[in-house]
Order: C-alpha cells, then structure tokens, then sequence
C-alpha cells in the first residue's frame, strides 16, 4: 500500500466510545479469546512470508500457504483468481448477508536493511533491474492476520449468521509493466460474486502507530492514485553547441519546477490535499550530447474528483505550454491507479462499535485523510467498505525514529498482530448479526 511518508504525518483526532453491539457480545467474547490463542501461529506465518516475499502477480508460495491453510479450516476454495489470487467461502450455521475480508499479499522491490533471524534475502528482476525483495509495508502481517481470522470464524461458523468471504489479494502495489492485476482485476473476474458480497472490511497495519489501537475516517480516507508520463521531444546536438539543439532536459527541467505551482498556487489546499510529485528521469546517454527526447514520470494523489480533474488538466497544459515555449513537444498521458479509499459513512458509523470491542473504545480514534493511496477502492466502488489502521509500532516509541513504510528498515511490533485478528473477526461476525 503506498503510505509511506504520509501515514507517518497523520494526525489521530478526536477519540470515540459507545456501547459494543449488546446482541452479538457474548460471540464477540468468544472471538476475542479465540484470537489471543492465535497469536503464536499468526507470528510465524507472517516471519515465513517476510523471508520469502513475491512481488505483485507472482505470489504463488504465498497463494499455496493460504489456500492450504483454508482447506484445512474446512473453507471452500478459489485459486488462481486475478492470476495469484485466493478465495475462501466460509458458510454459517443460519442463513444471512454475505461480508468480505480482504488482505493484500505482495511484497516491495525493496531491499531489507533490518538484522532479523527471518529478514528477507529474496531477489527478482523488476523493470529490467535485478532488485531486492521484501514486504515493506506490511503485506505479510495482513495475509497472517487474515489467516487467523479465518481459523478464529472456522471455530465459530455454527454461530455465524450468513457467509464470510476471505479475498486475498495479489499485486495491491501495482503489477509488473505490462500486467494487469491487483484489486481491479479481482473484482472484474467476479471476487464480490457468487456468493455477492454485501460488504468488505480491510485492515492495514501502521508501522507510526502504537500496537493496541486502531484509527479510521468517514469517507474520503486515502487519496486517489494517478500515474502521469510526460515525454519531451527536441533537437539533438552536440553538448558543445546548444544552440544547435532544441534541449529536453532543460525544459523537461522547467516542466518539473511547473510542475510544483499546480499544487502550490493552482489549488485550493484549504479544502483537500494534493500532491504531484516526479519520481523517474529519463533521457540521454552521454555526457556530451543533447538527447532527442526526455521521459517524466511521477504521481498524482487527490482527495476529490473535481481537484484530480482540475489538476490532470492543469498537468497538461503546464507541461505542453513550456515545452512549446521552448520550441519542444510534450506528449503527456495520465492513468488513473487507484481511486479514492471511501469508507461508507453509513457503514462505518455501524462498524465503529466494533472497533471499540476489539481495542477498547479509548484506543480507537478518528485520523486525517491521508495522500497515500489503496487498491481496496476498487472493492469499495461495487460494495460499501471501511478500511480501518491497526498499529503496528512498538509502545513508547516516537513515530519520527520509526522507518515508514516502502522502506528498506520497515518494522512492526508483532505484539499488534493479534488486534488485527480480532478487529478483523469482529467486523465480520458482527457486521452479519446486524444486518441478518
């Protein structure tokens, strides 16, 4: 999930209580105590997935763990879905709606600087390069987390009225150049159908929160994720004569500077955030000699249709402005990677004494928006859906010495893992006791 820095500057808000759901209480006991129990095996599940982490559609060790781990609660099982993808249908004792639990399951093409007895040595090529590969980000904590609940249900499925679907997910970080995948994938092969969801939860652990308590927002939770390319054509010359030469580097160079004042002077940040940021740089392969072209290539993060329509223009028309200026072309193509993380204000208005069950209702609290973005938006544009944080930093500690997540220090506090379980096992049980 692309947190990153931006989680780490989330600000947790006002802290909430109410009363638990008082018809499901005794269940929700259960599922707790259920949970503790697990806590062990879900450890070493996630230890084994951060020393063997596959990158997005190619989880296929990982796919093999979870499908067998299913069959053995007893749990109906779909491989192969949005290529790597696993599918668990578990059915209740009573009839009832249908609840989806969602974990994603790639790792990062990040090599791991931490010193752990399961840190990760794994390699891969990715764009071209052979890189490092390591979950930076969580991933293995969801899928062990999800693999609990699924045992802690299995245990009380007499008493569930209606059916859990458990979606583990391939490629939340993006799939390979080239490859479809991810969450869109999955709900296109029909990951919400047969039997049709009513509704999904997802957790994502935060490695700058302490363990032991959870945060989420109504609504717009985590922005839009746009990819943007913009390709600058000159004239190649000799680097010892630019004047010969119509040069993409310098204006690729005034484009990425205006760039900057779309966010900082085009757009109103009282409302929402933005960010628009370049992450890649190609062109050239010479000291001495001006490229016919430069490549640019970055990303988008809003928090509202209108602004990311605003700002796609705005890119636009900055980008081929300058170039023309210049006597140069600017080719610019924009694609839309995820979309806004939406919880369902009547859902999560719902769910929240659920949370305050599992955590304890001072350890729940409302947080920022924040311009990471999530691939769960997809589930959540066909179903209503309410993404919650676990934390996942060790207690006392400052967030600002904690390395935040895509980095090669990411860490988590496994002691957090069993709040997942029951956050996780909670939502479902109670969320099918409500609507049955």
């Amino acid at each position: 999930m692309k947190l990153a820095y931006a989680l780490l500057a989330s600000t947790l808000l006002t802290t909430v209580a109410a009363a638990p759901p008082a018809s499901n209480a005794a269940l929700d006991a259960r599922i707790a105590k259920l949970a503790a129990q697990e806590e062990s095996k879900v450890i070493a599940w996630r230890r084994d997935l951060h020393e063997h982490p596959e990158l997005g559609n190619h989880e296929t060790r990982t796919a093999g763990i979870v499908a067998a781990h299913l069959k053995s609660l007893g749990i109906e099982v779909k491989t192969g879905v949005a290529r790597t993808g696993v599918i668990g249908i578990l059915k209740g004792g009573k009839p009832g709606p249908v609840v989806a639990l969602r974990a994603d399951m790639d790792g990062l093409p990040v090599t791991e600087s931490n010193s752990l007895s399961f840190m990760s040595k794994a390699k891969a090529t990715y764009n071209g390069q052979e890189v490092g590969v390591m979950h930076a980000c969580g991933h293995d904590s969801h899928v062990a987390m999800l693999m609990g609940a699924a045992e802690v249900l299995s245990q009380v499925r007499k008493d569930l009225p209606g059916t859990v679907k458990f979606i583990f997910q391939p490629a939340e970080e993006g799939s390979l150049p080239g490859e479809e995948g991810g969450a869109k994938l999955m709900v296109k092969e029909g990951a919400l159908e047969n039997p049709k969801v009513d509704a999904i939860f997802g957790v994502h652990i935060q490695a700058q929160t302490e363990v032991g308590k959870l945060s989420y927002r109504s609504g717009g939770e985590m922005a839009s994720s746009d990819v943007f390319n913009i390709v600058v054509k000159g004239k190649s010359a000799h680097g010892a004569y630019p004047w010969l030469a119509v040069d993409p580097v310098v204006t690729a160079a005034q484009i990425i500077m205006g760039l900057q004042t779309i966010v900082s002077r085009q757009t109103e940040l009282t409302s929402d955030a933005a960010v628009i940021t370049v992450g890649m740089i190609h062109g050239g392969v010479r000291n001495n000699i001006i490229p016919e072209q430069v490549e640019l290539t970055g990303t988008i993060r809003t928090l509202d249709k209108d602004m990311q329509q605003k700002i796609w223009a705005a890119i636009r028309r900055t980008a081929t402005n300058i170039a023309e200026s210049a006597g140069a072309t600017a080719d610019v193509s924009i694609q839309n990677y995820a979309p806004v993380t939406y919880n369902n204000p009547q859902l999560t208005e719902l769910m929240v004494p659920s949370l305050r069950t599992a955590a304890g209702a001072d350890k729940v609290s409302v947080q920022k928006a924040v311009t990471g973005a999530e691939d769960f938006a997809y589930f959540q544009e066909k179903v209503p859906g309410f993404f919650v944080f676990v934390g996942g930093m060790s207690k006392g500690t400052d967030p600002a010495t904690t390395a935040p997540h895509h980095t090669p220090g990411f860490m988590l506090d496994e002691s957090g893992f069993t709040l997942g379980v029951k956050t996780l096992a909670t939502l479902a049980a109670d969320y099918l006791a409500l609507k049955q």
